[in-house]
């Protein structure tokens, strides 16, 4: 979940809300996103027969293809998401090399493609060497969080906090933030991106020791990750005012850590950030390729997806996912999408795998499947029910234009679907998929047209 999203929380969020509905969306999103880990991990101990998370959990209650769209949409998130860790990562070392300055530049999209690639050949040696780089990236990433996390809580002037609880007179390049919902709705788009990873134990559990490690690892990573996060953001409001710092370039908590201490914290921050991209990124790269290989096993994906080298690694889905990013990098130099838009594409491709993973814990609920004794079962429909209420307003609040884009990944990636039926020699569509398949295509359309016409663009 520590990625990029971290770093550049204070200038994201300044410009979305003030302190007052900051505060009103943290609680939801806390209440939220606390449901959804509590969701992970009671399928997690309920179904340990179903693997790949947000995958598994789709098709075992909704239907193969529900199970594809799933897992397909969690895919292009994962690496569209690459693609603005990548962006992000070469604009934080700009602050070194002028010539990478906004991370879309042709030495810096050229720097990004080498790197990919370097990850692509570490990733090919197996995932257990992956892992264990991973979690020393882990470790030290931390480090610089928590130093500006100290030192802003030493500088915290309360008074700066307060000076527009509700965003009544604070203007945002020009404009102000709009009302309380507004702010909220806004905001808690940016807070989805920075739990994104919530889920990644339950897509790992088929190689999980136990799946109540599974259940753990997940509450513990989201209480250590919101704790960080609400620190992060908080503090930040109590050390410049808030439409200067909205107005900070990414990673804007290096800015706020050089507003305090002076240069040396900027280049701090900006280090802590290249070593927390390099971990999320090959993070990533692994969840890119675990979400493709489990379908492939099951018919739902091509099986050439699930192919391994000697190395145990699915050498097919990671060709086939770091080409994606490589092609959308190139297209980043020819259209200067900017972090925070491919953040907020990446993200609504991920909205629809939560819910029906809630969607899932409800319905078992309400059938009572595996609850024989009754044990536990009104908690747990209470649970899945505001899960599945967050999971639909995070879908109200990612907006229309990003779920007309998200419809036409979602059709292209059907053709996969269609494809690895008919190679097992299975039927492709019942009834009911029929039904969503029409609904994804008439979607689709309007998203085509409203981009012929310029009136749909969100890179």
């Amino acid at each position: 979940m520590i990625g990029s999203g971290i770093f550049a929380l204070p200038s994201q969020m300044a410009a979305s809300a003030a302190p007052g509905p900051l505060l009103i969306g943290w609680v939801v999103t806390g209440v939220g996103m606390l449901m959804l880990a509590f969701v992970f991990q009671t399928l997690a101990q309920r179904k340990p027969e179903v693997d790949g998370g947000v995958y598994g959990y789709a098709r075992a209650g909704f239907g193969s293809y529900i199970g594809f769209s799933s897992a397909w949409g969690y895919w292009v998130s994962a690496w569209v998401g690459n693609v603005a860790y990548l962006v992000l990562l070469f604009a934080t070392l700009g602050y070194f090399v002028p010539a990478f300055e906004g991370g879309s530049t042709l030495p810096a999209v050229v720097g990004a493609s080498v790197l990919l690639w370097v990850v692509h050949a570490l990733v090919l040696r197996g995932v257990h060497s992956a892992a264990v780089v991973n979690t020393i990236v882990t470790i030290a990433k931390v480090v610089p969080i928590l130093t500006f996390v100290a030192i802003a809580a030493v500088g915290f002037r309360a008074g700066l906090f307060t000076a527009d609880v509700w965003g009544r007179t604070t203007q945002v390049d020009g404009a102000g933030l709009g009302s309380t919902l507004e702010q909220v709705r806004t905001m808690m788009l940016v807070t989805v991106w920075v739990f994104i990873g919530i889920e990644g134990a339950a897509v790992y559990s088929q190689r999980a020791r136990s799946r109540w490690d599974v259940g753990r690892a997940t509450v513990l990573g989201f209480a250590a990750v919101l704790a960080l996060l609400l620190l992060v953001n908080l503090l930040s409001y109590g050390l410049m005012a808030q439409a200067d710092i909205a107005g900070l370039e990414d990673p804007s908590m290096a800015a706020l850590l050089e507003h305090e201490v002076g240069s040396w914290g900027a280049a701090f921050i900006s280090v802590g950030l290249v070593v927390s991209l390099l971990g999320a990124l090959l993070a990533w790269v692994l969840l890119c390729v675990e979400i493709l290989r489990l379908p492939a096993l099951e018919h739902v994906m091509p099986a050439a997806l699930a192919r391994e080298n000697a190395h145990g690694a699915p050498a097919t889905a990671l060709w086939l996912t770091n080409g994606c990013v490589q092609l959308l990098l190139l297209w980043t130099l020819v259209n200067d999408s900017t972090y925070t838009n491919l953040v907020y594409l990446a993200t609504s491709l991920i909205l629809l795998p939560y819910l029906w993973s809630a969607g899932y814990q409800v319905l078992l609920a309400a059938r009572g499947e595996t609850y024989e004794t009754g044990h536990g079962r009104t908690r747990d429909l209470v649970v899945g029910s505001l899960a599945l209420v967050y999971a639909c307003w995070l879908v109200y609040a990612g907006g229309l234009d990003y779920l007309l884009v998200a419809a036409l990944f979602y059709l292209v990636g059907t053709g996969f679907f269609v494809w690895a039926r008919r190679e097992s020699h299975l039927p492709v569509f019942t009834p009911p998929e029929r039904v969503v398949v029409g609904v994804v295509g008439v979607v689709s359309v309007v998203a085509v047209a409203m981009l012929a016409t310029g009136h749909l663009a969100v890179l």
